[in-house]
């Protein structure tokens, strides 16, 4: 078995936005970290039909919902969302990036975020923030550290699953000109 890390130019074919069709492939990535990680906090992982609605809102907002393709295969997905729906959050987004479990290790998380950062900048977000699942969450952790994200805090024991404690790691890219000029 091949164990060499493989640089994302080498397998990502291409990173786009998501299409209608893409929404099956999707709820199975996105079912496959629900019921076996701790990336989402979700217990029962959603049908076609709601990730379909939830695509659907974050385009509707104006936001980056993005794939990424390896050869034919859809290999993962990200998108952005309102950190907190209050008007003062309005320049500050969520990222989530999720890889198909064969695909990971390949440069697939890392393609993803990278097109989503630069999304979210074009799409006049100031502030980027990854809430990651499960302080052990070293491959996480290390994507975003890698994409210039600094940890910010830790939300201890937030979340029980798999029979657990789950903490939440804090971590926050400066977008554009960040703070350094009013919105």
């Amino acid at each position: 078995m091949n164990t060499r890390k493989t640089e994302p130019s080498e397998f990502v074919s291409a990173v786009r936005a998501s299409r209608p069709e893409d929404v099956p492939a999707i709820t199975a990535i996105y079912a496959h970290h629900v019921l076996h990680g701790l990336a989402s906090f979700e217990i029962l992982p959603p049908d076609v039909n709601e990730m379909a609605r939830r695509r659907a809102d974050v385009l509707a907002r104006g936001l980056p919902h993005l794939v990424a393709e390896a050869g034919t295969r859809l290999a993962g997905y990200a998108y952005a969302a309102p950190y907190r729906e209050r008007p003062a959050y309005r320049y500050a987004l969520e990222d989530s990036v999720y890889v198909h479990p064969d695909c990971i290790g390949r440069g697939i998380g890392r393609a993803l975020l990278q097109a989503l950062i630069a999304a979210c900048t074009g799409a006049g977000g100031r502030q980027l923030i990854a809430v990651i699942g499960d302080s052990g969450n070293a491959a996480s952790i290390g994507l975003h550290a890698a994409c210039g994200f600094e940890r910010t805090g830790l939300l201890p024991s937030v979340g029980f699953k798999f029979g657990r404690w789950v903490d939440s790691v804090l971590m926050q890219k400066a977008l554009g000109e960040g703070d350094r000029t009013l919105p």
